[in-house]
C-alpha cells in the first residue's frame, strides 16, 4: 500500500498533472536534468558544489544541501498542516567557515536574506508597525524573515542576539507565521 493510504498523510505539493512543473523548464534544462539523473555520484557531486571554496565540512554541506532542497509539506486527515521546511543551525568553533556557508547561500539564492544577530532586534527580524509619513496610516514594515518568505533567512552570530530576540523567531520557524500584536 502507498504511504498515503497507510498513514492518511498527503503531500500538499503533489500535483496530479506533473506537466505543469515540467513546462516551467526549457527543453535544454529538461535534457540537462535527464543527463544528471543518470550520473553515478549525483548526490556527492551536489554536496561538493555547496560552498566549493570551503575545504571539508562534508556533513555541513550535506545539511545545507538538504535545507535548500527542502522537505515535503504534508496535511493529515484532520486537516493539520505539517511543515516540510528544514531549519539548519551551524554551530562550531571560531574560524570554521560558518559565515562562509551563510554568505554562499545568500549569494546565489534569489530569495535569501542575510542578517547579523549582533545588530538585529525582534522587530528587525520579524516585522514592525509604523506610521506612514505621507498618509499617516499604520503600515507593516517587513523584517528579514518576512523578506525571505519562501526563501532562506541566514542569521549570522545568532549567539550574540538577546534571548528575547531569539524567541521572536520561534513562531516563524515552527508555525511559518509572524504575529504582530501592537500598533501605535
Amino acid at each position: 500500500q502507498p504511504l498515503e493510504v497507510r498513514t492518511g498523510v498527503h503531500n500538499v505539493r503533489d500535483s496530479p498533472d506533473q506537466t505543469d512543473i515540467a513546462s516551467e523548464f526549457t527543453q535544454e534544462e529538461r535534457d540537462e536534468i535527464n543527463r544528471m539523473k543518470d550520473l553515478p555520484n549525483l548526490y556527492q557531486s551536489m554536496v561538493n558544489s555547496i560552498a566549493p571554496s570551503v575545504y571539508g565540512h562534508q556533513w555541513v554541506k550535506r545539511g545545507v544541501l538538504l535545507m535548500l532542497l527542502g522537505g515535503v509539506h504534508k496535511k493529515t486527515p484532520e486537516g493539520i498542516k505539517l511543515r516540510g521546511d528544514i531549519n539548519t543551525c551551524i554551530v562550531g568553533d571560531p574560524s570554521t567557515a560558518k559565515s562562509q556557508f551563510l554568505k554562499y547561500v545568500h549569494g546565489f539564492l534569489p530569495r535569501a536574506v542575510y542578517t547579523s544577530g549582533k545588530a538585529s532586534s525582534a522587530a528587525g527580524l520579524t516585522a514592525s508597525v509604523g506610521k506612514d509619513q505621507e498618509t499617516g496610516e499604520f503600515c507593516v514594515e517587513a523584517g528579514a524573515l518576512m523578506l525571505a518568505d519562501n526563501g532562506i533567512c541566514c542569521i549570522d552570530e545568532f549567539d550574540k542576539m538577546d534571548s528575547a530576540d531569539q524567541v521572536a523567531i520561534h513562531e516563524a520557524m515552527e508555525q511559518q507565521t509572524i504575529s504582530i500584536t501592537k500598533a501605535g
